[in-house]
């Protein structure tokens, strides 16, 4: 079974050899095999993630929820990897002057995501676009001394740290075995086929983890992968499905499914796990797009009540949905009104509770939209 998935090869010689992983290209031989379970499986997965874009399609400013959206899936995709930072750090107003390495981490991520969304209007899903999101990914970040914005040069290996090409958990393919293996997998990715698009992401998605093709921040790219091929297959029309959420709360499984298939050529069961993964996300995209459309109506109400303060509250209003987490100097030269309009407007939304007072900020008064943000963070602690 494992020329199904690929097999290991020798390099170099005497004390220096060593095997590293040539992964066949895709798609599997012998096809992927439908039970049962993974038919059912494929059919909710795809009803699923339709609910959501039909969801999606129904909030009134997609960009901004969006927005947000990105951000909640970077900082996952961030967390799964090990960086340590919250959603209040990447909302933090104050973050251009008070950002650590982890936030850098995250805020490259978000920035990386929207670049990819902008550079698929123009350019296939290709090695090329791969190569450009990781130059956003990494640049000025502690991995930017590693091949900025190339495929690596060098052998590549997984493992705890410390652990040396001998010692470690897994060895990707040789830097021309990874050559090949990107070429085949790019042109899988664009080959029109019969596959079931979820079914096919999955595939790609295993595929680029075993290559491993940078030496930095693969996890990131592939995971920001699957977002871009539903999109390019018009499955999805925005980012609304954040998949890290299952990924990080399964992550010891999402690795030993996938070293699975490579030791086992066992394709189905990874596949399964990636279309659970999917199921779960959507419910949980559904769920909070639901809730927060629910307090923008609540709110929204209480603001229409508000008399003659209506029109600046409503115009505060807006850009907290986009900026959660707010200081009163930034929020009035982002509205370009005064101190004290912008002052004004934001005691009248704290009176209303739409808004709290954050105390634990020393530096200046900070103010943040407390059940926006609650619903947000879920499972992002």
């Amino acid at each position: 079974m494992q020329a199904r998935a690929g097999k290991y090869v020798l390099n170099l010689s005497g004390e220096a050899q060593y095997k590293s992983f040539a992964p066949s290209p895709l798609p599997p031989e012998p096809p992927i095999y439908f039970d049962d379970e993974l038919i059912s499986l494929s059919s909710k997965a795809n009803n699923m993630l339709g609910i959501l874009e039909g969801k999606a399609a129904q909030i009134p400013n997609i960009a901004l929820f969006m927005a947000m959206y990105i951000r909640k899936e970077a900082l996952m995709s961030s967390q799964i990897e090990g960086t340590q930072a919250t959603l209040e750090d990447v909302l933090d107003p104050t973050i251009d002057v008070n950002i650590n390495r982890d936030v850098k981490d995250v805020v490259n991520y978000i920035k990386a995501t929207e670049a990819s969304i902008e550079l698929l209007k123009t350019l296939p899903l290709c090695c090329r676009l791969m190569r450009k999101i990781h130059k956003v990914l990494m640049s000025g970040t502690r991995g930017e001394e590693k091949n900025l914005g190339e495929f690596r040069h060098s052998q590549n290996w997984i493992g705890s740290a410390g652990s040396t090409i001998k010692t470690a958990r897994y060895v990707p393919p040789n830097v021309e075995d990874m050559t090949e293996a990107m070429s085949n997998l790019e042109k899988y990715i664009n080959e029109t086929d019969k596959t079931d698009v979820l079914i096919k992401a999955a595939l790609i998605h295993y595929q680029f983890e075993t290559i491993h093709p940078f030496l930095d921040g693969n996890g990131r790219i592939g995971r920001l992968l699957i977002i871009l091929f539903l999109m390019d297959r018009k499955i999805l029309t925005t980012p609304a499905l954040y998949i890290s959420y299952f990924l990080k709360k399964n992550r010891i499984e999402y690795y030993d499914r996938m070293t699975e298939v490579r030791t086992k050529g066992d394709y189905e069961q990874w596949i399964k796990f990636f279309l659970n993964a999917v199921i779960e996300s959507s419910e949980n995209a559904i769920n909070t797009i639901e809730a927060l459309s629910k307090l923008h109506n609540r709110n929204i109400e209480i603001i229409n009540n508000m008399g003659r303060a209506k029109i600046n509250a409503l115009k505060l209003f807006n850009y907290i949905e986009a900026n959660p987490i707010i200081d009163i100097t930034k929020t009035a030269l982002e509205l370009k009104i005064s101190f004290n309009t912008a002052s004004s407007a934001i005691r009248r939304l704290c009176e209303a509770r739409v808004l709290s007072q954050e105390k634990n900020f020393s530096r200046k008064r900070i103010f943040y939209y407390k059940d926006y943000l609650d619903i947000l963070r879920q499972g992002t602690e």
